[in-house]
């Protein structure tokens, strides 16, 4: 008999768990506050059937109940949820959640894992695919949080442990702080004249999260608003000595500040080499460049396509294993593509 779950809340992250679960034959009951959110999730079967109401689907016989909820709907829904079934959210911060949870069989987790675009259409199957998935241990009974961890293996993920304090104050400095001050740049620089004129590739990598629904993040700020001051107290403080060292011409403490910002950055990923290719603004550029990764059999790790600001073209950037740019660049030039330096 397949197992059968319960989402609350179909958009990005619950239909992208929906999928996943769907694919491992689970059947899936669906319920989200929005009936066009909720349509669509069914229309695309990351749900099976569709639940009248919230209560109506906490009531559902199932084997696991996710709440997929922003954060203030899950901390309202866990003191209400009386079920027997295994619980989780993936809300974006824990403590809040955790010290409301009545369910007896509750794990509070949070996927590592998003996209800019919000709702069911822009869900994958694959979205969770080798990212981390912090698995809370406060109040979690042994066999509840190996059974999580048991689902989140099947879904692709790598399950991670913390505590609830631990999982708001990392999430508070990797997470909400670049969401913050992506927005900050992106506001900084509108202020300034003629700034977003030249806006280019780092300008845009560093303000792309600032794309987000601010509703979402309205609410993740405002529940994990102390972890969140203290990681901008901490960056300002740091700001305010680079600032200092550029005052006073300490070329030196510059020097170290951004070498070992490098090496921390290229500590995050395995080795990789970039290989540019220039794209002319016509039909069938995207074909050549996938024909040359059939062609070169290599093992893409990363896609970046930066568009010219003013149109004509653009720019991608693949990312490959050490020993394979070569043979990619070979079949690139093959297909008649431009590869730049």
């Amino acid at each position: 008999m397949p197992r059968r779950a319960a989402i609350s809340g179909t958009g990005l992250i619950g239909a992208s768990i929906g999928l996943g679960l769907a694919r491992e034959g689970w059947m899936i009951r669906g319920w989200d506050p929005s009936s066009v959110v909720l349509d669509v999730a069914l229309e695309l079967e990351a749900i099976n059937t569709k639940a009248g109401s919230f209560d109506e689907l906490g009531a559902s016989d199932v084997d696991l109940i996710v709440l997929a909820g922003p954060p203030a709907a899950v901390v309202d829904q866990v003191t209400r949820l009386e079920t027997s079934a295994l619980v989780i959210d993936v809300a974006g911060v824990k403590q809040a959640v955790i010290a409301a949870a009545r369910p007896q069989r509750f794990v509070g987790t949070h996927p590592m894992a998003g996209r800019e675009v919000t709702g069911p259409r822009g869900a994958s199957p694959s979205l969770f695919r080798g990212a981390g998935w912090v698995v809370v241990e406060d109040g979690a009974a042994r066999p509840d949080l190996a059974a999580v961890e048991d689902i989140l293996r099947m879904l692709g993920a790598e399950p991670i442990r913390m505590t609830a304090a631990e999982h708001d104050a990392a999430v508070a400095m990797i997470s909400h702080l670049p969401q913050v001050l992506a927005a900050a740049l992106a506001n900084e620089a509108a202020d300034r004249t003629r700034a977003l004129d030249l806006a280019a590739g780092s300008f845009r990598d560093l303000t792309r999260v600032a794309a987000s629904d601010p509703a979402l993040w309205v609410d993740l700020l405002a529940k994990n608003a102390v972890e969140v001051n203290a990681a901008i107290a901490d960056l300002q403080g740091r700001l305010d000595k680079v600032a200092g060292a550029l005052a006073e011409g300490k070329t030196e403490t510059i020097r170290h500040f951004l070498d070992r910002g490098r090496s921390i950055r290229s500590s995050l990923a395995p080795p990789v080499i970039a290989v540019r290719v220039a794209l002319a603004d016509e039909p069938g550029e995207l074909a050549r460049v996938g024909r040359a990764f059939g062609a070169s059999a290599v093992d893409v790790r990363d896609l970046q396509l930066r568009h010219a600001p003013h149109g004509g073209g653009g720019v991608l950037t693949v990312s490959v294993r050490p020993g394979e740019a070569e043979t990619l660049r070979t079949a690139l030039e093959d297909e008649g593509l431009l590869v730049v330096d």
